[in-house]
């Protein structure tokens, strides 16, 4: 019988989004710092690239890849109006986003462990 990845992955989501989430506080505490910087963590998918956790193909047809979504890719325009005139780059309402985000992919995160382990408890009661 195969362990159930689940619970790892949702285990290593919930570290990243700590790890964010002190970031983005970092980032708030330091919004009146002249010449700081405003940090952000690599998004979840690099890490999760990295750590070796895979999707499987069982048959080639069963992954194909799509040319459109790869050539989509998000631009950022820096225009200077985040640099403010102490030489600090954060902004309050920005890292204020960020941290909903981290909020609400949190959530969403414990919500499926949560309906995971019911499943599996339903499973091992009958």
């Amino acid at each position: 019988m195969d362990p159930i990845q689940l619970f790892d992955l949702a285990s290593r989501q919930a570290h990243w989004l700590s790890v964010r989430q002190t970031v983005v506080a970092g980032n708030v505490a330091n919004a009146n710092t002249p010449g700081y910087a405003a940090k952000d963590v690599e998004p979840f998918e690099k890490v999760l690239a990295t750590t070796g956790n895979r999707m499987a193909a069982t048959h080639p047809a069963h992954f194909v890849e799509d040319s459109m979504r790869n050539s989509v890719r998000s631009e950022r325009v820096e225009d200077g109006v985040d640099l403010q005139v102490s030489g600090n780059s954060v902004t309050v309402a920005d890292e204020l986003i960020k941290s909903g985000e981290i909020r609400r992919q949190f959530e969403m995160n414990t919500g499926l462990v949560r309906s995971f382990h019911r499943m599996m408890l339903m499973t091992v009661q009958r």
